[in-house]
């Protein structure tokens, strides 16, 4: 049986007892079922993971003495930011989950002309807080030891007003580029996909002015879920750590 792979925020020592918080703690107790003496890989986004031993289980409350330490590193050599259209129903959760397990370091939100979601103010907070334990759950799943960043959502023109060294990539069908045809990214890489309705012809012009390459992916339409895991792998091929 696999070792469960354990996110817990904060400074970790050797030796020392640690109480996990509430989410591992309810993974543990109550999904896992797990018992004192088991063991379990613990890491804190730092880099590295911790073998530990159960100390203490029941369904609210779990203890772990840390017993040893690896410095273990499953990282992609190559950055990449996505700047992802936000899409309805459980087709984000999705785009994000996924992203995470091909390597992605951090995800931005776009609000879009043609986005259908409308959130602000507290459910907003509450979504992007969902988010982001979506992607601490994959890199859990994963085996990675780092989190992936989630931004909080920001309008698409201030996305393309950041500042930025990274090589820049939007998908466009009738582009002449392909990833095939563009250089490696000495700086990082970011791409921007768009909602379910694709962007309207003044975002492409906005992206273009922003620094964006144009590229395809093949004579088919993706759709937004497809399209972004799409160019995560093919990036990850052409230039990461996929074999």
């Amino acid at each position: 049986m696999r070792i469960p792979h354990i996110y817990q925020p904060g400074d970790i020592a050797l030796n020392q007892i640690i109480n996990l918080d509430d989410d591992a703690a309810g993974h543990i107790g109550r999904v896992l079922r797990m018992s004192v003496g088991e063991q379990v890989s613990i890491f804190n986004g730092q880099g590295g993971e911790y073998l530990g031993e159960l100390h203490e289980v029941s369904k609210k409350h779990v203890s772990v003495k840390i017993l040893s330490f690896t410095d273990k590193d499953v990282e992609s050599p190559l950055k990449i930011h996505l700047g992802q259209g936000v899409s309805r129903g459980d087709k984000m959760d999705f785009t994000i989950q996924k992203s995470v397990e091909l390597g992605v370091t951090e995800i931005t939100p776009l609000f879009t002309e043609r986005c259908g979601v409308k959130l602000s103010g507290e459910r907003l907070e509450k979504k992007h807080q969902q988010w982001q334990k979506i992607a601490i759950a994959a890199a859990e799943q994963s085996g990675r030891n780092v989190i992936t960043l989630i931004h909080p959502p920001i309008k698409l023109e201030q996305w393309l007003s950041q500042s930025s060294d990274e090589l820049k990539l939007t998908l466009h069908p009738r582009a002449e580029h392909s990833i095939k045809t563009i250089s490696a990214p000495t700086d990082g890489l970011r791409f921007i996909v768009g909602p379910e309705g694709g962007f309207t012809d003044a975002e492409m012009l906005a992206t273009k002015n922003s620094g964006f390459i144009d590229i395809r992916l093949g004579p088919r339409v993706l759709r937004t879920e497809t399209a972004a895991l799409t160019v995560l792998s093919a990036l990850q091929l052409q230039f990461g750590d996929l074999a």
